[in-house]
């Protein structure tokens, strides 16, 4: 496994499957590819990491904090651009993930249904014993123009939105 990305990294490069119809509540999703560029070039990003939609903590407190209007509207209001949220599932997962939140177009969905970006940046996790292969270890990073600015590994209290709320 590589060492982990770190501060003052830049992004590789990548390609992520999202939803080009996450507003359309009932519709199946309409994959689309992003590429790292697309998603990270010239604006600020929060991208928060989770090993899974649907799974415990990730749907009970790590989405829920990202969404709440209160947490939302401060990370706007600190010149982020985009909010997004990576899972290693497929696109149809994480589509059908944020339509049960009625997330619309606040949260930018990510799927790395390969891993492929979380392992260029050392962040992967073998839960194959479990039965669920390889994930996404939970982190947040706040990302400018691709270079990594700030990134916490570990539980919802260094991950979550309070969290990054207080390193903008």
């Amino acid at each position: 496994m590589p060492t982990p990305i770190a501060v003052g990294s830049t992004l590789p490069e990548a390609t992520f499957t999202t939803s080009q119809n996450q507003k359309e509540e009932g519709a199946c999703a309409i994959p689309t590819i992003l590429t790292t560029s697309q998603v990270f070039g010239g604006k600020r990003v929060v991208l928060f990491a989770v090993p899974g939609a649907f799974t415990p903590s990730c749907h009970v407190q790590h989405l829920p904090g990202f969404l709440d209007e209160a947490n939302y509207a401060a990370i706007k209001a600190k010149g982020v651009d985009t909010i997004a949220c990576l899972a290693t599932n497929d696109v149809f997962v994480l589509d059908a993930w944020g339509k049960s939140f009625k997330s619309g177009d606040r949260i930018l969905f990510l799927a790395d249904g390969s891993a492929n970006f979380v392992k260029a940046i050392g962040l992967d996790l073998d839960l194959t014993a479990k039965g669920m292969g390889v994930r996404s270890q939970r982190f947040v990073m706040i990302v400018k123009d691709g270079v990594v600015e700030h990134l916490a590994v570990g539980g919802v209290e260094v991950s979550g939105a309070e969290a990054v709320l207080a390193k903008l």
